[in-house]
């Protein structure tokens, strides 16, 4: 260890988190570049090419240029994950009846059940007030 100095290993650790930092960051940019539906194919395969070819100027300038809107296709992409979660979850969760059925659907089921005499009238009452609710 005498032969590398504490100095030189905080360099190196520098060095090595500055490059992890910039590979970061081209990923975010070319992730931004293919999410954006503002831009036509044309303009993606640009930007590309010049993120590719002059990597460090290239990142530079999309950073300049488009840097102030990625924030805004960020929120609008996490917004669509949301909506989509959220719809998942409702469909799998059905109505909140546990049948997955239809408020319709199940006070039939429930007139069905009272009419055959399955359940009493008070309790047909209460279970359809609770799918009303």
């Amino acid at each position: 260890m005498d032969d590398y100095p504490l100095l030189n290993l905080f360099w190196t650790m520098l060095w090595i988190f500055l490059w992890v930092m910039w590979f970061f960051l081209l990923f975010k940019v070319i992730t931004d570049i293919f999410r954006d539906p503002g831009l036509n194919g044309w303009a993606k395969a640009a930007w590309l090419i010049v993120i590719l070819l002059l990597p460090y100027l290239g990142v530079l300038i999309y950073l300049i240029v488009r840097g102030s809107s990625m924030h805004e296709r960020d929120a609008r992409q996490l917004k669509a994950q949301e909506e989509s979660f959220r719809q998942y979850v409702q469909s799998a969760a059905g109505t909140g009846t546990g049948t997955g059925a239809s408020p319709a659907e199940e006070l039939h089921r429930l007139s069905a059940l009272k009419d055959k005499g399955d359940i009493t009238a008070e309790e047909y009452e209460r279970a359809k007030a609770k799918v009303l609710a």
